[in-house]
């Protein structure tokens, strides 16, 4: 990791892939990580690991899965939303937006479980900023 601040224009500016993080640090163990998105990421369950995030620009959507049935919360530029361990959700951006997610080294970015997953989601762990 950089011994030297990051500023998350220039990390953000340093890809051009969407649903594909980026990781711009650590804290302990847990990856903080930058992505840029738009249209649907794909249903999945964290088991183990709730999931922060931080709409950098943009907007995002997250659709839950609840033993009261189905929602879907809508996060403006600033707002953050943790989605608990063991819920399913999919994430969806009407537009290109950027968020920063904190989560447990090695987590798998579509989940422990999930739907078939499309061509434009990177099923990864993140991967390392070179700016």
């Amino acid at each position: 990791m950089n011994s030297e601040p990051i500023a998350l224009s220039q990390a953000l500016a340093s890809f051009d892939a969407v649903w594909s993080p980026r990781i711009v640090t650590r804290v302990n163990d847990y990856d903080v990580r930058v992505a840029k998105v738009a249209g649907e990421h794909v249903w999945h369950v964290h088991d183990h690991t709730d999931e922060f995030f931080l709409v950098l620009d943009g907007e995002l959507h997250i659709s839950l899965r609840e033993p009261g049935g189905e929602r879907t919360v809508v996060l403006a530029q600033g707002a953050v939303f943790t989605v608990p361990r063991g819920t399913y959700h999919k994430p969806h951006a009407p537009s290109v937006a950027s968020i920063l997610m904190f989560e447990p080294t090695g987590t798998l970015t579509v989940g422990d479980r999930h739907d078939e997953v499309p061509g434009h989601v990177d099923a990864t762990t993140g991967h390392e900023l070179h700016s």
